[in-house]
Order: C-alpha cells, then structure tokens, then sequence
C-alpha cells in the first residue's frame, strides 16, 4: 500500500485532485466517469487502497445528489435493483480480495465496451424490445453489486440500465442518486471492518480531496443544466466507452 497525504509527489496530487473533481461533476449529474475516476485513484494510491479512499468520497457526494435530485426519483426501478445490487456486493466481499486484477480489469473493460455498443445500436434502430424485465434487472444489478464492491465500478452497468429503458434525463439522475447512496452506505462496514481500506490514514487523504469534490459539484450542475435532452444519451454513452478503454489500458 502506498503512502498517503504527504507522501504523495505533486504530479500523484494532480492525478487525485482531479479524479476528486471528475466525482463531484459525475455526483452533480454528468454520469460514466466513474471507470476514469477509479483508474486514476488506482494509479496514485494503489487498487485495494483507493477503494477505500473513494467510499468516503461517494458519500458526501450522494447525500449532495440525494437532496438536490430527490424529486426525480423513480423508486420500482430502485425496487428492481437494489435486492440484486445486495448480491452481487456480498458476493464481492468474499470473492473480490482473491480475484487476479488482470483478468478482472480486463474482463470488465470487455463487458463495459461491448455493453456500450450494443446498446449505440439498439438506440440507431427504429424499434426493439425494451428489456425491462426481472431478468435483466437481476443481471445488471447483480454485475453493478459485484463490480461497485471490488472497484467502485457500479456506474456504467446501473447506467447502461436506465439507458436501455430509455429514461428520460432528470428521473436517470434522481433514481442514480439513490441507488448509489443506498449500496455505498450498504458497503461502507465491509470497507472498514472486512478489508479494512477505511482507517484514519484514508480519512486523512479525503479531507485533502474534499475541496476537489465540492467544487466538482457545482459545475456538474451546471453542466446537467446545459446539457440538451437529445444529447444526454449519447455524451454517458461515450463517457462510459472512453473509461472501459481507459481501465484495459491501466498498468
């Protein structure tokens, strides 16, 4: 595990600063930077460390989410998910420590990709079946529980979801608020009993980080508001593609 707070280079605090800033505009409402978000961290702190420097990130961030965008919120598609997120976490915790980091960076940037793409081409056609059924929902919540657990990588199969379903901007934002709230409080004991990644050290580190994610905050605020309705779908699309590509690519 690499030091911490201090013992970081200028060029590790750069990286950090701006993964934290890259949090804030995603929790303010522009989703799929959560893979550049976790590679980034990943490369300054460590992977096993940096998880446990995120949690406490993606919390302050989801109560920000929660109280601004709570009126959106669609909660049977919460419903829907949440049981099977549940899975795939507790799943993680006892699979997650032992599972080869090649073969899971690698196998997830594949999943994310392809992910990406079937879903660029359901979205050019002009009708197809909208999967919103239990066995999709179990799929996709389960892959997020797994995924959110060994790598803070929920956001692109949760958000794949929602875009299959085609839903509209504001509910997208509203219903992601609360089901990242609801699983990160859920994995915050394992973080800081079962692997142990949240100490006094990492809280350190966040307080350094926390500026980064408030000012992050804000402009993804801004940016939501600026973007048009007709251009969401494709700009998380692309977010999401861009970080599969960034994590096979990590060293």
């Amino acid at each position: 595990m690499r030091e911490m707070a201090a013992g970081l280079s200028p060029d590790q605090w750069a990286l950090a600063l701006l993964a934290t800033f890259l949090l804030g505009v995603a929790k303010g409402g522009i989703k799929g930077f959560g893979a550049i978000i976790t590679t980034l961290l990943a490369i300054v702190f460590g992977s096993k460390a940096s998880t446990g420097i995120l949690m406490p990130l993606l919390i302050v961030g989801d109560v920000f989410a929660v109280v601004y965008y709570n009126r959106h919120a669609h909660w049977p598609y919460l419903r829907k998910l949440m049981p099977w997120i549940i899975v795939g976490v507790l799943i993680g915790v006892w699979y997650g420590k032992d599972l080869p980091e090649s073969q899971f960076k690698q196998g997830m940037a594949l999943i994310i990709f392809l992910s990406v793409i079937l879903m660029w081409i359901a979205d050019r056609r002009k009708s197809y079946t909208i999967p919103d059924n239990k066995f999709f929902a179990s799929v996709m919540g389960s892959l997020a529980g797994f995924a959110t657990m060994v790598g803070n990588l929920a956001g692109p199969f949760s958000e794949l979801y929602f875009l299959a379903l085609k839903t509209p901007k504001a509910v997208f934002i509203g219903t992601s608020a609360w089901l990242f709230f609801l699983t990160n409080i859920f994995k915050l004991p394992f973080h800081i009993w079962t692997w142990k990644t949240i100490n006094p050290e990492s809280l350190k580190t966040d307080l350094f980080l926390l500026p980064a994610l408030v000012i992050g905050l804000f402009a993804g605020v801004s940016l939501v508001n600026a973007v048009k309705e007709s251009h969401f779908r494709y700009l998380i699309m692309i977010l999401t593609g861009l970080g599969a590509i960034f994590i096979f690519f990590r060293n």
